[in-house]
């Protein structure tokens, strides 16, 4: 993983299902288990396994796919991410501004003084924070 870990986890999820691979294996950090719980609520992700080798934490992780109609061969949905705020340059939104993604249907993770939480539960909850990624 390089400086910046929050971009590094949206390529690897990125590339992975670019690739049509079930699974991909990212280093466990606190930011990392976060946005991954977020996922998989979301429905974004299918299943979560923690494990350990030579005293360093992964994170397992087997993404969503369909089934087409009468074929029997899985389908992965276009898994769209995109970074926003990076270490170069910090993008901060109070809740009144925190941008729709396609009306409402992706989500945008936000890192706020509550946590990582989705731009609904932002709203919700009344509070702004750092735009970390738009996911669709």
């Amino acid at each position: 993983m390089g400086k910046d870990t929050i971009a590094d986890i949206i390529t690897y999820i990125r590339n992975t299902d670019m690739d049509r691979k079930g699974t991909v294996r990212i280093t466990s950090t606190n930011i990392a288990e976060n946005i991954i719980k977020i996922l998989l609520r979301e429905g974004f992700i299918e299943n979560v396994r923690k494990h350990r080798e030579a005293n360093k934490h992964f994170l397992e992780l087997t993404l969503r796919h369909r089934r087409n109609r009468g074929r029997g061969e899985p389908y992965r949905m276009n898994l769209n991410l995109k970074r926003v705020s990076g270490p170069g340059l910090r993008i901060y939104s109070n809740y009144q501004k925190i941008p729709r993604i396609l009306g409402g249907m992706g989500i945008v993770i936000l890192s706020t003084s509550r946590g990582i939480m989705t731009d609904r539960e932002a709203r919700l909850e009344r509070i702004g924070g750092e735009i970390l990624c738009y996911i669709w």
